[in-house]
């Protein structure tokens, strides 16, 4: 079939929307009609080649929509159901059956190499191939052939255009607080870093129960926001000293967890510092491989924990029908860091998210 979609050829023409032709879904793939799709920083990443990815390439891997077709092989969805498209994983490795497909032994192959496993891709156009299956559904696009594992069923009753962010940016700081983590009631929490995935944080301390929730970042407007959703205290590091605010809230001995999501070394560095003995960081933002993070080894030594998370060791499957469950009863409240783009506007999308202005964008198809 004949689809519109914003294709990355190079970095300085930006998306380009083109009419490309879409192959008939697998035995194990599911065709699916996007109704929008969220925009990650690993997207632009990628189209920036800070990720290495072949051109031209089909990316986006926050999709919601519709399914229309399903593969021989594929019995968990039907035409009809109400989808939120996540990573790809193998479901047989000894990651995934521990229900930790986020670590599946086959990552890289089915999401980091913009093809099917064994080099195959949907998506074509007048030139040839247009590299297709991006964390195994290339979702910036009306339609998508999809990787069955890529798929989680939602609720036909929750709005299905605000969900798909669910599938990696705002499961990943909720994750971080209730998977990684393991935040426990009344406990103290402090979030480096208010972008989604750092606000998300920030909603799911509060469905948790923790007792002090503490914000940091340098823009006024999301420490305002990070209040409305559920922070006890807000921190500009501009106009306050955070270890000495963090001192006297948690009279001298520090928090009980923290959540890097600002992508800083220095920042991951004072997330360690301001943890109390037996606390634990979580360290969730990207930084330039081979950096390093200096540590002092007597103050971890104290029992002190700092442990890297990838899409909030969720299993999707389950953690994304809970947190839509949560927005559909106002307890995660994603529609209100959210801003719709239409597809056309997807090059202006990019630019408010590298901005800042944006906090989370989503483009409907």
């Amino acid at each position: 079939m004949e689809i519109t979609a914003a294709v990355s050829e190079t970095v300085a023409r930006g998306f380009t929307l083109k009419q490309l032709q879409l192959g008939e879904p697998r035995a194990d793939e599911v065709l699916v009609k996007l109704v929008a799709t969220g925009l990650c920083h690993t997207d632009i990443a990628a189209h920036k080649g800070v990720i290495p990815m072949p051109a031209p390439v089909v990316l986006g891997h926050e999709g919601a929509g519709v399914v229309v077709r399903v593969g021989a092989a594929v019995n968990k969805v039907v035409p009809g159901d109400h989808v939120v498209l996540s990573l790809a994983s193998c479901g047989t490795c000894d990651k995934c059956s521990i229900g930790m497909p986020t670590y599946c032994r086959q990552h890289v192959p089915l999401n980091w190499q913009a093809q099917r496993a064994d080099g195959s891709v949907s998506l074509h156009d007048e030139r040839g191939d247009v590299h297709s299956h991006f964390f195994g559904q290339s979702s910036f696009a009306q339609y998508a052939v999809v990787n069955a594992s890529s798929v989680v069923t939602i609720d036909k009753a929750i709005p299905l255009e605000y969900l798909g962010p669910l599938a990696c940016g705002l499961m990943t700081g909720a994750g971080a607080v209730m998977n990684t983590l393991r935040a426990h009631a009344g406990s103290s929490l402090v979030v480096f870093g208010l972008g989604a995935v750092g606000l998300a944080a920030v909603m799911a301390a509060r469905v948790v129960g923790c007792g002090q929730i503490i914000a940091v970042d340098i823009k006024e407007n999301r420490l305002a926001l990070a209040k409305e959703l559920g922070a006890t205290v807000v921190i500009n590091p501009k106009t306050a000293d955070v270890a000495e605010v963090l001192h006297q809230l948690t009279n001298g001995y520090g928090v009980d967890y923290s959540v890097e999501a600002a992508g800083h070394a220095s920042v991951m560095a004072d997330a360690v510092k301001v943890l109390s003995e037996n606390g634990k960081c979580v360290l969730t933002g990207v930084v330039p491989q081979g950096e390093s993070l200096p540590l002092d080894i007597m103050h971890l030594i104290r029992g002190r924990a700092v442990q890297g998370s990838i899409m909030g060791d969720a299993a999707p499957t389950v953690f994304i029908p809970m947190l839509a469950q949560l927005f559909q009863q106002g307890r995660f409240p994603i529609d209100r860091l959210i801003r719709f783009y239409d597809m056309n506007d997807i090059n202006q999308a990019m630019a408010d998210s590298q901005s800042g202005e944006t906090i989370k964008a989503v483009i409907r198809m």
